[in-house]
């Protein structure tokens, strides 16, 4: 039997009914479950089998992190001269990732070797991607899925989402380049090699409108792979009048010949946006 078949039906049982916590079996799953994200061995989302398909939620795997901080007692938690008062510990097993103090990772969060994490924060449930970069003071919410070769710039937030247990985490895909200070959240998937700018606010509502062709086309939830986007402002009638309403504007894509490892005022140069 695989993990899931292992672990699965237990977790699902326990957060219909959590009177069986008080079960070392039930607990033994969700325990279980924590250790395997932790690992990598599980993750909370699994990619499409081929580009552009949809992403998988796993929500028994959320179920599990909800139940394990039903689970846990706050408790003290020391790192060298660091000391912290938490349910969940902090992860130590970061071999082959590189962890820039005073950077955070709970334990049931995932890094790939090569992974870059300066003082920043990722939150149990998510997955960083080999070769990505968490810029300072960036964080990555519960269960967010961040791909390979992304870079989280300064300040990012890239929001968690445990509840409901079946919605979609935040997903940025391979490549992707997020700029200082700009917020993903509410599920939002960022398609592999896009760029957004600096300060852009993407959430489920947010409209996305691209305008590099000779009609808008707005697109919410998701940002087409390869996106160079900034942000914008559509007017909006309101009783009081006609007010700006923000939104994010794709002013066109990647060109092949550009480097994946570009910066954000290089991709932005290419269409005459100053960053």
């Amino acid at each position: 039997m695989n993990l899931e078949e292992t672990l699965r039906p237990r977790v699902e049982l326990a957060f219909a009914d959590r009177s069986l916590l008080a079960d070392p079996d039930h607990q033994y799953a969700v325990e279980g479950t924590i250790t395997a994200l932790d690992r990598g061995e599980l993750r909370v989302a699994s990619p499409p089998a081929v580009d552009g398909g949809e992403w998988t939620t796993h929500a028994w795997i959320k179920q599990a992190i909800l139940l394990y901080f039903a689970l846990r007692k706050i408790e003290r938690i020391d790192c060298g001269p660091l000391v912290f008062f938490d349910k969940i510990p902090v992860k130590c097993d970061l071999e082959g990732v590189r962890v820039v103090p005073p950077a955070v990772v709970r334990f049931g969060a995932f890094l790939e070797p090569g992974a870059i994490l300066m003082p920043g924060y990722v939150n149990i449930g998510a997955r960083v991607g080999a070769h990505t970069m968490i810029d300072t003071w960036a964080t990555v919410g519960s269960c967010a899925q961040i791909g390979s070769d992304c870079h989280l710039s300064g300040g990012v937030g890239i929001g968690g989402v445990l509840e409901p247990p079946g919605a979609q985490p935040v997903i940025v895909e391979d490549g992707a380049f997020i700029g200082s200070r700009a917020v993903v959240v509410e599920g939002m998937r960022i398609g592999r090699e896009a760029v957004i700018g600096a300060g852009v606010v993407l959430t489920s509502s947010t409209p996305i409108i691209d305008v590099s062709g000779s009609q808008p086309v707005e697109h919410r939830g998701q940002v087409p792979a390869r996106s160079v986007v900034i942000p914008g402002v559509r007017l909006k009638k309101f009783p009081a009048g006609e007010m700006g309403v923000p939104c994010a504007l794709i002013i066109g894509k990647r060109s092949e010949s550009t480097d994946k490892k570009v910066s954000l005022n290089a991709a932005l140069r290419d269409f005459g946006v100053v960053a």
